[in-house]
């Protein structure tokens, strides 16, 4: 299946929601993005930029892992890389927030985003 065209994040936000409605997707996430901020931190704290290679491996292979194995769709990533990666750290902050799962129903209920997003 071809990845819909998007001019802005706005409206690519949506998409990278729908793509993300198993729990156990945006789960693996999480970890992967808890190691990748590990790893960047590690990397800037040691000055050892071999751990930039780590926070890409590790935030890549989880989230691959749940959108191969659980969501069973192609990731973002590979058409939006970019806006892939702000989209990763959105829902990251919307789940620390406690806010993603009701972000996962307004998107599904074809709601508009909140002027504030």
């Amino acid at each position: 299946m071809e990845t819909p065209r998007y001019r802005s994040f706005a409206e690519f936000w949506p998409y990278y929601v729908s793509q993300h409605r198993a729990r156990a997707c945006r789960a693996l996430h999480y970890v992967g993005t808890t190691f990748a901020i590990s790893n960047m931190v590690a990397a800037l704290v040691l000055a050892e930029p071999r751990f930039l290679a780590g926070a890409a491996v590790s935030g890549y292979f989880f989230a691959w892992v749940g959108h191969f194995f659980v969501e069973k769709n192609r990731p973002a990533t590979f058409s939006y890389p970019l806006w892939s990666l702000v989209a990763d750290f959105k829902m990251f902050g919307l789940a620390c927030a406690g806010k993603m799962s009701a972000e996962v129903s307004r998107v599904a209920a074809g709601e508009p985003n909140h002027p504030a997003e």
